[in-house]
């Protein structure tokens, strides 16, 4: 959750480690909600991941697993263009 402290140091080592374990993770603006459109990138910039929406006042990020056979989610491949 991103509180009173905004975007803090233990916020975005959290949600490193979040991300490590579960890949994709949602984090909540319980402050800050007119910034999240601005506070969210950076979040996915310091923790090396992609913006995978804002649904609300909830940030949707996606990481992929280092590690191949540890992949939960899938992403569908997209046919070539013609």
């Amino acid at each position: 959750m991103v509180g009173k402290n905004g975007l803090s140091e233990q916020v975005i080592e959290k949600a490193a480690e979040a991300l490590a374990a579960h890949e994709l993770i949602k984090v909540r603006f319980v402050e800050f909600k007119e910034e999240k459109k601005v506070l969210t990138p950076k979040l996915a910039e310091a923790t090396e991941s992609h913006v995978a929406g804002i649904l609300g006042h909830v940030a949707i990020l996606y990481k992929p697993s280092e590690d191949a056979s540890k992949r939960r989610i899938v992403l569908p491949t997209r046919p070539a263009k013609a």
